[in-house]
């Protein structure tokens, strides 16, 4: 539950470094799918060039080893017209984040 909070936090901050307003942002294509049960997905792409896909499957379902595994991306064009990318896994291991931005 925490590396989805992480994941959230992140990409939140993913969005607000948008290059217009926020109040000008429009949401240019949504899908989810949420059932509540074995995990989850969902992408959006948003009028100033971000776009976000997750998805979620429940492994070793009703058993003490029972976790969420999530893999997903988001990019946003920054100010400076530079598009940025993080790929990223979140799962039993930790948050892995990986962007041609990020240090190694």
């Amino acid at each position: 539950m925490k590396l989805i909070i992480v994941a959230g936090l992140i990409a939140l901050a993913a969005v607000s470094c948008s290059a217009r307003p926020q109040n000008d942002v429009e949401v240019v294509e949504y899908e989810s799918d949420n059932i509540g049960i074995g995990g989850y997905k969902f992408s959006y792409k948003l009028s100033d060039g971000t776009t976000r896909t997750e998805e979620a499957v429940l492994n070793n379902a009703g058993t003490e080893n029972e976790s969420l595994s999530v893999r997903g991306s988001v990019s946003w064009v920054a100010p400076d017209g530079q598009t940025y990318t993080i790929n990223f896994v979140a799962d039993e291991n930790g948050f892995q984040p990986e962007g041609a931005h990020i240090p190694k």
